[in-house]
């Protein structure tokens, strides 16, 4: 399923992730605490999409290395907008998808 987002740059290999905001099915408006937020739109950032499967679990698609598009080697990104009970269980599941 994929995630709501602010940006229009959430499709795995064309641009970078810039600021978006990851929601549960069916909510829509302004982010609630417990959305992440995942930013890639930064000197490095090379974070192409994110899908939403659970409040704990997230598929990330990282987008190929700049000088060799046939590999994806690293990948850095940020995330924010965490809840307090989040924090308390301090485990998310970040599966990359398209990592090599």
């Amino acid at each position: 399923m994929k995630s709501g987002s602010e940006s229009d740059e959430a499709d795995g290999g064309v641009g970078n992730v810039n600021r978006i905001v990851v929601r549960t099915p069916g909510q829509s408006g302004k982010a609630k605490k417990g959305n992440l937020i995942f930013d890639a739109s930064f000197e490095g950032g090379n974070l192409g999409r994110v899908d939403y499967i659970s409040d704990y679990e997230y598929d990330l698609f990282i987008r190929p290395d700049t000088c060799n598009p046939r590999f994806r080697v690293w990948f850095n990104f940020t995330v924010e907008n965490v809840r307090a009970d989040q924090v308390k269980i301090f485990f998310f599941f970040f599966k990359i998808i398209n990592f090599e």
